[in-house]
């Protein structure tokens, strides 16, 4: 039976942590020059509504590295621009592709194409959620860190759709997790019912940034206006002043603190200059990451 990877609310812990596994092997396996042609004859389509650098280039990288064939299909390039019910898509993309991977604004737009479609469909980013980068992103704690268990993860900025799934991660596996917003942009009330956030001692939301760094071994933090929100952004300088990634901030942190950040960065909104550049910074092994943590997740939902 077909698995989609819509939220991580999808995995149990077994599949994270085969996830993480697999993806740390083949990336291994990458770094001694073999090559694994697991998806040879496979052919994963990508629709995406929202630009991409990280996501789409790592989806098709991995997609090519496993001998498998992506195909890229901006949404005004095909029918569905021209009103064409999402379902009927679904459906003649079933008979092409072994895979679909979706970029887009609407949540539901992807749950949609999921019921309708007979092959694998996975979030590539919605405005709700982006379960591949959180996934890519432990994979990274855990090559820093030496696991994810008894690691407290802070999150400050935005309660976006990254923040989201941080929130979902936690749920399934117990993360010590810290979430710190601004009032007016926290996580939504849904997504932490939804998730049971709201009775776990494990997953803490505050507006205090210093109370939610304090002794953390990793910050993570994003951009204050996501994309489709740049006209807010005057307005989310504002309320987001004191929420800045810096080294004062840090210094309430662990010595060794490990900062992520998702990428594309504004340097100097929500991450100094100084932190995202600092010597052995992480943020372009959480960025190459993404690639072989996308090919365990293909080869996970396409030969399941």
């Amino acid at each position: 039976m077909k698995k989609d990877l819509l939220s991580l609310l999808d995995l149990e812990k077994g599949d994270f942590q085969h996830l993480f596994k697999r993806a740390i092997q083949l990336k291994e396996r990458y770094s001694k020059g073999i090559f694994d042609s697991l998806l040879t004859g496979k052919t994963l389509g990508l629709i995406f509504d929202k630009k991409s650098t990280r996501t789409r280039i790592a989806f098709e990288t991995a997609m090519i590295q496993l001998g498998g064939h992506p195909i890229y299909m901006s949404t005004q390039d095909t029918q569905i621009s021209r009103n064409e019910p999402a379902k009927d898509t679904a459906r003649v993309l079933s008979r092409y592709i072994d895979c679909l991977a979706m970029r887009t604004f609407d949540h539901e737009l992807v749950e949609e194409f999921a019921q309708s479609s007979s092959i694998p469909v996975i979030n590539a980013l919605t405005d709700s959620f982006h379960p591949c980068q959180i996934l890519s992103d432990i994979m990274t704690i855990i090559q820093h860190k030496g696991g994810y268990e008894n690691v407290k993860i802070a999150w400050v900025g935005d309660g976006n759709n990254v923040a989201n799934s941080w929130v979902n991660a936690a749920s399934v596996l117990g993360l010590n997790l810290r979430l710190a917003c601004p009032d007016g942009h926290s996580i939504r009330r849904d997504i932490i019912a939804n998730a049971g956030a709201d009775t776990m001692d494990n997953i803490v939301f505050t507006n205090d940034p210093k109370e939610a760094v304090k002794n953390a071994d990793v910050v993570y933090t994003d951009v204050w206006a996501s994309m489709g929100e740049e006209a807010q952004l005057e307005g989310r300088l504002r309320a987001f002043e004191g929420f800045q990634v810096n080294h004062e901030l840090l210094s309430h942190a662990k010595s060794d603190v490990l900062v992520l950040h998702c990428l594309p960065a504004h340097r100097g909104e929500e991450i100094s200059e100084q932190v995202l550049e600092a010597e052995g910074a992480a943020f372009w092994d959480q960025a190459e990451n993404k690639r072989h943590m996308h090919k365990a997740i293909l080869e996970s939902l396409i030969l399941a």
